[in-house]
């Protein structure tokens, strides 16, 4: 772009701009691409040097089986570049994702961006009110979730703090699946408990779930370079199964990760890319996502905020990171480390959020989530889901066509133009214009006062109880009676009596 002080333009150039413009700008880029290749050889060097700890012999014995240098003695498994390539050649670029009841719903990959509810919180919030979270308050985010068009993915959104420990996990996924028909993130706290949700899975879906899965699993490497038992299990069963497996790796610079951010993001990197060997040599070509929850540890307090724009910037650089490997891609944002529905809330989601759909992050997980995703609150859930709109139709970008160019209407009303009664204003401000319900405030003062001046929070609350009034989108009964009897198969199973409540 060339500009010119007044009077020393020329004439037949008084401003020349050359920009590509393209209807589908690319992504949010925080890295180059040669910093891209740097941090992928340098994850590479990692795997090969130091590896990873795996704590789950079967785990080592398979890797090794498959080419990895298998300490057995230190529980360390180094990655050889061969095998790390192998895996990536093998995994899909994107998967599908269905419905509860079988139908294609949304697809995972490219520059798809969908939102999904916050996971596994511990405690719930309504208004001011915070309380260790129950299956209760589990099947209430499920059935407002559900009534969210903005947000596409369920989760198992709380732990059910009532219920057995064998239960938790497949009595959570019990409660979504009974409460609404939305593809679920979810996981397993066990490795028994995997096939647990998958007999509940396999019964909603009334076939092998892995045919059309409805549900994606969360798998944990623990900060840094190392995996559980569990962890690993549920890896190597959840690939078994052809079920998607989530990598939810947990950078935290200076903390459990290099201070610096392309240190953490190569740990990102490697503990993703073992989690891929590991998945695709069990079952080569299965689905995976490339995922993670990003933190900066705060040294003044020692907390560990994930909506710090420098979590937000590993979320957005890990997200370009998956894309060079062409895998479907998840982080955590659109959250907040606020205690309450306030302006610091709205503030962090929507930054958060918004870096990582420009990013192009296929899942991004986290909306309805406060305290450093240690609670969920539906006040806030709605809240975010306005701002998942505004951000969907930030992505839709710009239309220009000779209609919406309007060249010709612009000459034929010419300056001060009403433009208010033509036809091709009522033809395209629903289509250009987002709006937003009623949570959003776009009255005029006097209106607000005559609607008794409500807060944000209070007109939250005032539609979350006009979403849980419509009641669930529930099983059918023959299908419902089916999932009662799989649930109490598995209470049998552990001893398990009766279940504190059965969301309806």
């Amino acid at each position: 772009m060339e500009i010119r002080p007044p009077g020393r333009s020329r004439p037949e150039e008084v401003c020349r701009l050359e920009v590509d413009i393209t209807s589908n700008p690319e992504p949010l880029a925080v890295l180059s691409q040669d910093e891209v290749r740097e941090i992928h050889e340098a994850a590479l060097d990692v795997l090969a040097g130091c590896g990873v700890y795996v704590d789950y012999p079967r785990a080592l014995e398979h890797l090794a089986a498959n080419g990895a240098d298998v300490d057995f003695g230190t529980g360390r498994a180094r990655l050889g570049r061969p095998l790390i390539e192998r895996a990536l050649a093998s995994c899909p670029s994107s998967f599908t994702l269905h419905d509860r009841d079988g139908g294609e719903v949304l697809r995972v990959g490219g520059d798809e961006v969908h939102f999904a509810v916050s996971s596994c919180a511990v405690r719930f919030q309504e208004g001011v009110t915070v309380r260790p979270s129950q299956a209760e308050d589990l099947v209430r985010l499920a059935r407002v979730t559900d009534a969210l068009p903005e947000v596409e993915l369920q989760s198992t959104a709380v732990v059910a703090g009532e219920a057995p420990k064998n239960l938790a996990d497949s009595y959570r996924l019990f409660l979504v699946l009974k409460n609404s028909p939305k593809p679920v993130i979810t996981g397993a706290f066990s490795e028994r408990g995997l096939w647990d949700m998958k007999s509940l899975l396999d019964v909603v879906s009334g076939r092998d779930v892995a045919e059309a899965p409805c549900a994606v699993f969360d798998a944990c490497p623990s900060p840094s370079l190392k995996w559980t038992a569990i962890s690993a299990a549920n890896v190597m069963d959840a690939a078994g199964t052809g079920l998607p497996v989530e990598f939810v790796s947990m950078p935290m610079p200076g903390a459990a990760t290099p201070a610096t951010l392309a240190g953490s993001i190569v740990v990102h990197t490697a503990e993703n890319l073992s989690g891929v060997v590991l998945a695709q040599t069990v079952r080569p070509g299965g689905p995976v996502v490339w995922g993670g929850a990003p933190v900066l540890f705060d040294m003044r307090y020692g907390t560990t905020p994930l909506s710090a724009v420098e979590a937000a910037m590993i979320g957005a650089a890990s997200a370009q990171m998956g894309k060079f490997y062409r895998l479907p891609t998840h982080t955590y944002a659109a959250l907040s480390d606020s205690k309450l529905v306030d302006a610091q809330a709205g503030l962090e989601t929507a930054l958060s959020g918004t870096i990582a759909a420009l990013a192009r992050v296929n899942i991004i997980a986290g909306v309805g989530a406060l305290d450093f995703v240690g609670t969920n609150s539906c006040e806030k859930l709605v809240v975010d889901a306005e701002a998942c709109g505004f951000i969907r139709r930030l992505l839709r970008g710009v239309e220009v066509s000779p209609d919406t160019l309007a060249v010709d209407l612009i000459t034929e009303l010419g300056p001060g133009g009403d433009y208010l009664g033509q036809p091709h204003t009522r033809r395209w401000f629903k289509k250009e214009a987002h709006y937003p319900g009623e949570v959003i405030d776009r009255l005029d003062r006097n209106g607000w006062e005559e609607t008794g001046s409500p807060s944000a929070r209070d007109r939250a609350a005032s539609r979350v109880e006009e979403l849980l009034a419509a009641g669930p989108r529930g099983l059918d009964p023959e299908r419902e009676r089916r999932l009662d009897e799989a649930m109490r198969n598995i209470m049998v199973l552990y001893g398990c009596g009766s279940l504190p409540y059965v969301g309806t």
